[in-house]
């Protein structure tokens, strides 16, 4: 039976996308002695990685599709088919920003004054990058962790990704710059994103992962209304396409013609203001429930 390989991602990403798998319909269970967890598919083994190498064992063919940051995938230079974006991160659902930061009380104000400096950083060749475009030479070190702890005594200045700021905060740093923003990408090796099975496969996933995220802004509702209420009641309503209107069913005189069950999906954000606007224009036993998933065009 063929099988895809697949790359979950392994530190701040772990938790935040086994949820996210989880709400697919992909139950992932991983161990602390194991970096092979298990998944309620048969035709799925999944390798437990770090997204820093992710793009490079799917780019090399040693797995067929893994999650990771578009950072990573600029940073490896592997050539990987980026199959889909996925907005969500370790707390929230926002794209994470790459930033140069230095300490409260550097003197240093932008990046013309790094030159001469000693930068430290995961990301060596993004920050090499950013460098020469503005004309600036330093020194860019490798970080193994911790990069927030280097400055002043160990490094005149960080390059670190940041999702809130609270971290750099609490280390007495401030950003200066913000040198790429960066959000996660399901990817896939390309010649095995060429075999059927596994571009089904890897499709199927990203539909699924796509409709868990897009689920998670909104939210369903359903009410009874009038007939004479149905124009004034759907006049409020921002659906996700067309609210699902059937008749009522009474056991004493069965289908009713004038009363209707509506059903309709919209933003979480504008539900306080929708429901009183409803009430408003005539709609009863209103029902306010949450989604896993939103699949649509």
């Amino acid at each position: 039976m063929p099988v895809l390989q697949l790359g979950f991602p392994k530190g701040s990403l772990q938790d935040s996308t086994q949820e996210m798998f989880a709400k697919a319909g992909y139950k992932v269970s991983i161990s602390s002695r194991s970096y092979y967890p298990t998944i309620n598919d048969a035709e799925i083994e999944c390798l437990l990685i770090r997204a820093q190498e992710m793009a490079r064992y799917v780019g090399e063919g040693i797995l067929d599709c893994g999650l990771t940051g578009k950072d990573w995938i600029e940073e490896s230079g592997e050539e990987v088919v980026e199959v889909c974006e996925l907005i969500y991160g370790k707390v929230g659902r926002n794209p994470l920003r790459w930033v140069l930061a230095v300490p409260e009380g550097s003197p240093i104000a932008s990046v013309k004054d790094l030159e001469g400096k000693r930068i430290a950083t995961e990301a060596v060749g993004m920050t090499e990058r950013y460098l020469k475009r503005h004309g600036v030479t330093a020194k860019v070190e490798f970080s193994w962790g911790a990069t927030e702890v280097k400055p002043p005594r160990l490094a005149d200045a960080i390059v670190e990704i940041t999702e809130t700021g609270s971290s750099l905060k609490a280390n007495n740093l401030r950003v200066i710059d913000t040198l790429m923003e960066t959000t996660t990408r399901f990817i896939a090796n390309k010649e095995a994103y060429k075999d059927p099975f596994k571009k089904k496969k890897i499709d199927r996933l990203a539909l699924l992962l796509q409709s868990v995220l897009v689920a998670e802004k909104k939210v369903g509702l359903m009410m009874n209304v009038e007939k004479h209420h149905l124009q004034a009641v759907c006049a409020q309503l921002d659906a996700l396409n067309r609210p699902t209107i059937s008749p009522l069913y009474d056991p004493a005189k069965g289908i009713s013609d004038t009363w209707f069950a509506l059903n309709t999906v919209v933003e979480e954000t504008k539900v306080r203001e929708i429901i009183p606007a409803l009430m408003d224009a005539g709609a009863d036993g209103i029902v306010e429930y949450a989604l896993n998933k939103v699949v649509a065009k």
